[in-house]
């Protein structure tokens, strides 16, 4: 069973592409962190995104799924490393990719835990 966390009780998570994180020092290394998701748009969603498709454009309904991906991904990244007794991750890194034949899309986020200060 996942340890429910109260975002509003727990200090906030910085979170960084590079190594470093400007203005503070790595005092300790945790572990690697990682949070994911698997989305799929409905039937509805599909449609809409097929009829796009073929307009031509921007496919809005890809986008949105995206984005939500995303930030699902990392807030989950930053549950992890709360867990683990880090305020930060380096190296951050996301990907996606999509699986099997249908609208089924998993991102990944993960990156390095460290206490910075």
């Amino acid at each position: 069973m996942s340890e429910q966390i109260n975002p509003n009780k727990v200090p906030a998570v910085i979170v960084s592409t590079t190594a470093i994180v400007p203005g503070y020092r790595i005092t300790s290394h945790r572990g690697i962190v990682y949070g994911c998701t698997v989305r799929s748009r409905g039937m509805g969603g599909e449609w809409m995104a097929g009829c796009q498709t073929t307009c031509g454009g921007e496919v809005t309904a890809y986008t949105t799924t995206t984005i939500e991906s995303r930030e699902e991904a990392v807030g989950r990244m930053k549950e992890h490393a709360r867990r683990i007794g880090a305020n930060a991750i380096v190296g951050v890194r996301i990907d996606s990719d999509q699986l099997g034949q249908g609208a089924n899309y998993a991102t990944i986020a993960y990156g390095t835990a460290v206490v910075i200060e």
